[in-house]
């Protein structure tokens, strides 16, 4: 949704007169001949009594959004009708904070960072957060989070996810967009589906069979729908199997209405419309930004026949109903894009949220936590001069201020003058600096965004080489990775600690020294995996990724991000799940029960114990991961998420942990019979710290069923 900014002033008034017709600007039948403005109805009960009042045209204005946006800052806009009392659709991007060029707005941690707290409350705080401050600017749809799953670790967009596996971003999806709905907007899940890179993706073409499709492409939008209750999804660019993603009659009426009974209304991404017929009768409710095909021309389709008009009164009922049920025509003047609604409480969170994502991937000898006495080199453009605080795209946020990591660590060492800093640009330079202080640290980044892919899996410019200089100089070596995805390290072995920050938002260099100096004990865990090489990956092939001919070839199948790993016997560098701490944990005495389950409608959950004790000198956080091996005669990767819990432990302190397993986490997707199934059979039930630390196996015998 890389979208144009229209900065257009125009008086409502005029505006309306010059994209409505006369009939639309009818004096205002007064509020007791507007029986749907009577909250105790429901939603569906107003939607139905509006419907009876509307006319063609005006059913057809809610249709499609109107370009320029007469009120500056908003994205999309579809505009109110006054006589009938429908307030006006105002849309802004903010996967990180309010976007669009909105001020005085709070700039979040990348979702990436927050989803690797491994915390679904961390989730729904950092909703309600951006929900918050959407509304108060006067946003009714807030156009996030990007729930896709990340498919290749170069995709430009990886940032705005929350990683590689389909169960754990459904529960990120959940725990975000209920925050999101929560603080008054319509939550916006995009992109469905398959919007899995940025090359050639107004055209590429996703080929995908429908198990992997089912399995581990929808499920956090299924998610969405089914527990969140988005009232939107955003449709993306790409095709599916041939068809564009927005007229779609396999993904938008079969799957989304039919199987996952959504409710509310879909939208294009900006510009991915590509028609008024097949669009119309497959599903697309909203051409966005404009009505090249959704306006005159879907007018005329009903007026000639082509279109009846109750199939517009069907998808426009799917826009109504959820702007009722979010309260969207009871609350319409509850914002003003010009409004400052920044707060301490939301910077503090900012910080927080910065603080519980960073992750700690390497800690040779323990040389983290740092004294707050130690001489630092700070050095690399990340760490002083040019922060890299958030990715670029539709993402983008005007951030009130950057604190940069010199500047937070010069804040909470004992002495200031003990932090020196480069910017790297001198690889000689930075390596005098290096030798002079105790501990170097070395702040790397990548440029991700909207629109592009990147190029590889490197570092980009001379940062590898300034790792090395510096690691030559000084053995006591700190990486810090600013980065949106996982990046190749060639010199791992040459530094003494690694830390993942992600883009950590406005309060980055408050939140790194924090971790740091051991204010903050990291709790985070990798929600990826970081490959050792540029090929051991997934999608190494040009058919896969980028594409040859204008096709994507999903042919990994089920084998996305840690499943190919363990179904390969590849060594990733870091494995999904992964994240160290300064303290250290123990998990004994496995417990799952029942032993035996009969799927089908005589199911019943799963529950799985595990006893955690910190075994350290700190407090800290751990998460407990719960993975189903399936048996093979099923078809599946190895093993796969199916439940986590994190828990806080003082130490020496022990608890248990209960996690359940639902009847999704013995089945499979049956393409021939198009549902899901649960094979009976022997079930591998595995505990552990990551994809690749499981050392506790219990089991379940599973009888036979369908769902």
């Amino acid at each position: 949704m890389l979208r144009r900014r229209v900065n257009f002033l125009g008086f409502m008034l005029a505006a309306a007169v010059l994209l409505h017709p006369p009939r639309m600007l009818a004096t205002a039948p007064p509020p007791a001949a507007r029986p749907w403005m009577n909250p105790s109805a429901s939603p569906e009960q107003r939607a139905d009594l509006l419907m009876k009042a509307m006319t063609l045209d005006e059913k057809i204005t809610l249709m499609h959004g109107v370009e320029p946006v007469p009120i500056k800052g908003y994205v999309g806009y579809v505009p109110p009708i006054p006589r009938l009392g429908i307030p006006a659709i105002t849309e802004a991007d903010g996967r990180a904070g309010v976007g669009n060029g909105a001020k005085n707005v709070t700039l979040l941690p990348a979702p990436i960072a927050a989803a690797s707290s491994w915390d679904p409350q961390l989730l729904n705080a950092f909703g309600k957060v951006l929900g918050e401050e959407q509304w108060k600017k006067g946003t009714n749809v807030e156009l996030g989070p990007s729930i896709d799953v990340v498919r290749v670790p170069e995709w430009g967009r990886t940032f705005e996810s929350y990683g590689e596996d389909p169960y754990f971003n459904a529960q990120m999806a959940v725990a975000e967009i209920q925050g999101i709905q929560s603080e008054g907007p319509i939550a916006n899940a995009n992109m469905y589906v398959t919007m899995n890179q940025e090359s050639n993706r107004f055209r590429e073409d996703s080929i995908v069979d429908e198990r992997t499709l089912h399995e581990i492409y929808l499920p956090p939008f299924a998610a969405a729908v089914e527990q969140a209750q988005a009232g939107t999804i955003m449709c993306a660019y790409v095709k599916t199997n041939r068809v564009y993603s927005c007229e779609s009659a396999d993904l938008l009426s079969d799957i989304l209405r039919k199987e996952l009974h959504f409710d509310g209304w879909v939208m294009s991404d900006w510009g991915a419309t590509h028609s008024t017929l097949s669009s119309v009768e497959h599903g697309l409710n909203q051409e966005m930004p404009g009505d090249k095909y959704f306006g005159l021309a879907l007018k005329q389709a009903v007026q000639s026949g082509q279109v009846s008009e109750a199939l517009i009164d069907e998808r426009v009922r799917q826009i109504l109903v959820p702007m009722f049920r979010q309260g969207i025509f009871d609350h319409p003047d509850h914002g003003s894009w010009s409004a400052n609604v920044r707060t301490p409480e939301h910077a503090s969170f900012s910080r927080a949220a910065a603080e519980q994502g960073t992750v700690l991937l390497k800690n040779q000898g323990g040389i983290l936590p740092l004294a707050k006495t130690t001489s630092i080199a700070v050095l690399g453009e990340a760490g002083g001069s040019k922060p890299k605080a958030e990715g670029g795209g539709s993402s983008g946020v005007v951030a009130p201020y950057v604190v940069s990591p010199v500047d937070g660590l010069r804040r909470a060492a004992a002495s200031a003058e003990s932090i020196s800093y480069a910017d790297g640009s001198d690889l000689n330079a930075a390596a005098e600096a290096a030798r002079k202080a105790q501990v170097a640290i070395v702040f790397v980044h990548t440029d991700e965004t909207e629109g592009a892919d990147r190029p590889s899996l490197s570092l980009p410019g001379n940062q590898d080489q300034l790792i090395a200089a510096v690691a030559a100089a000084n053995p006591k070596t700190i990486v810090v990775l600013d980065t949106g995805g996982p990046v190749l390290m060639p010199s791992i072995d040459k530094v003494a600690g690694v830390l993942e920050a992600w883009y950590p938002g406005q309060e980055d260099g408050n939140a790194i020294a924090a971790v740091l100096y051991g204010d903050v004990n990291p709790g985070a865990k990798l929600p990826l995996t970081f490959p050792r090489t540029a090929t051991a990956i997934p999608t190494s092939t040009r058919q896969q990724w980028p594409g040859v001919d204008g096709r994507s070839i999903y042919s990994e199948e089920l084998d996305v991000g840690y499943r190919w790993y363990d179904a390969t016997h590849n060594q990733p560098l870091f494995p999904f799940g992964f994240g160290l701490s300064y303290t250290t944990f123990r998990l004994s005495h496995l417990s799952v029960t029942p032993a035996s389950v009969q799927t089908g409608s005589s199911f019943h959950p799963v529950h799985v114990r595990v006893e955690v004790t910190n075994t350290g000198q700190r407090a800290g956080a751990e998460v407990v991961q719960v993975y189903v091996g399936q048996p093979a005669a099923n078809g599946e990767p190895p093993h796969q998420l199916r439940a986590f819990g994190k828990v806080q432990l003082q130490p020496g302190e022990t608890k248990t942990v209960t996690l359940t397993l639902d009847q999704r986490s013995f089945s499979i997707y049956d393409e021939s019979a198009r549902r899901w199934i649960s094979p009976p059979g022997r079930y591998e039930i595995l505990a552990g710290t990551s994809s690749r630390d499981l050392p506790l196996h219990g089991t379940v015998i599973a009888g036979g069923g369908s769902q």
